[in-house]
């Protein structure tokens, strides 16, 4: 007898199942090779995050390389690596590698999916922790993340790797410790905020690859919201960015919050830009009318906003959009769009309104011209 579709997508009781280990852990979720399907993945990622785990989701089509720059940036206690394509015994050992490459051959990796038996000795012999097969239950993979989450190491193994160590002193000041390394603010810190589905993630990694393709870098710091109950968060942000194609180009943290809380973002700006990086992007949590505490942290806000928002009352609210240096109409193929820009118009008072798709990519070197003049 099937289940009906009614049932939730995950049957662990939503609690905090980490508070007693040394830090809230970090897991990246990874998806390597042609395997195009993610519904596992997400059920998995959810019952760690109602679990009290910080999970990030690197998306569909990763090579070694590319969750190897995320696992690194992103500073996880474990690497969990989904295969469901055959090809464990060529990718898993080039992660493996990877992960050397990058600066982190110290990382906990484990591997679940449809392995034969007789592949697992090899996978293990590449310094893969564990072998998960299907079946293995959530409680059993909860039980994995917590196993791996250790006091943070000061400074981390790193092979001396400025971004690994970077990232890893962004863990640091999380926790409130204190750090020694070079400090120096950013020369252009901007902001991004909006409501939800605003398709800010998507904006930033589209600029972000452009600003790639002109021979340039950039860091982006992303928060997504922490669950009150469990203290687990769901950071999505960065499957928007094609690290295949910028690689190391980009340094990419995601960071969880219950509401606006900055407090250590000053500190973080200051390790990014003493690693080297003079452009950094803050993405903001989906933002309400009262979300404005990132206006004080960054030189530019740019508010995010798409056609059907509201009318022309919602305008004359007091709130987000007074913090606003720059408008951006996103998703500006969508009915409305004309409509949205007349009622910006009328409360802009001289600020930019600029357009774009940025699924398409329309606008966006107009706008990113705009915010990092040449």
């Amino acid at each position: 007898m099937t289940s009906p579709t009614t049932n939730p997508t995950t049957q662990l009781e939503k609690k905090d199942r980490c508070g007693d280990l040394p830090h809230r852990p970090r897991v990246l979720l990874g998806k390597m090779g042609l395997d195009g399907h993610d519904r596992g993945v997400k059920l998995i990622a959810r019952a760690l995050r109602d679990s009290g785990i910080h999970v990030i989701y690197s998306g569909l089509w990763q090579t070694p390389r590319s969750l190897a720059i995320s696992a690194r940036d992103e500073d996880v206690d474990m690497l969990a690596c989904s295969m469901m394509s055959n090809s464990h015994l060529v990718l898993v050992p080039r992660l493996m590698e990877e992960l050397q490459n990058v600066g982190r051959p110290d990382l906990t990796v484990d591997v679940g999916g449809i392995i034969p038996q007789k592949d697992i000795q090899a996978l293990l012999d590449s310094g893969v922790r564990g072998v998960y097969h299907t079946g293995t239950s959530m409680l059993d993979i909860v039980d994995a993340v917590r196993s791996a989450t250790i006091p943070y190491e000061t400074p981390p193994k790193t092979n001396d790797n400025s971004l690994a160590t970077l990232a890893r002193n962004i863990s640091l000041i999380e926790e409130g410790k204190n750090v020694e390394a070079p400090r120096k603010r950013p020369e252009v810190v901007i902001g991004f905020t909006g409501s939800p589905g605003a398709g800010k993630s998507t904006l930033t990694a589209t600029m972000a690859a452009e600003k790639v393709r002109c021979g340039e870098k950039l860091a982006i710091i992303a928060y997504d919201p922490m669950s009150p109950i469990s203290s687990g968060a769901l950071l999505g942000d960065r499957l928007r960015v094609d690290f295949n194609t910028v690689d190391n180009n980009v340094f990419y943290r995601s960071l969880a919050r219950v509401g606006e809380d900055y407090t250590s973002l000053p500190e973080i700006l200051d390790l990014v830009g003493g690693a080297g990086f003079e452009h950094v992007f803050i993405e903001t949590v989906g933002a309400g009318q009262n979300d404005v505490a990132v206006r004080d942290v960054v030189d530019k806000t740019v508010v995010v906003l798409v056609p059907g928002m509201g009318d022309s009352v919602q305008m004359d609210k007091a709130g987000i959009l007074e913090i606003a240096d720059t408008f951006v109409v996103n998703k500006a193929d969508y009915d409305g769009d004309s409509a949205l820009v007349r009622e910006l118009l009328d409360i802009a008072s001289g600020r930019e309104i600029l357009e774009t798709v940025a699924t398409q990519g329309k606008g966006v070197v107009e706008l990113l011209s705009h915010l990092l003049p040449s």
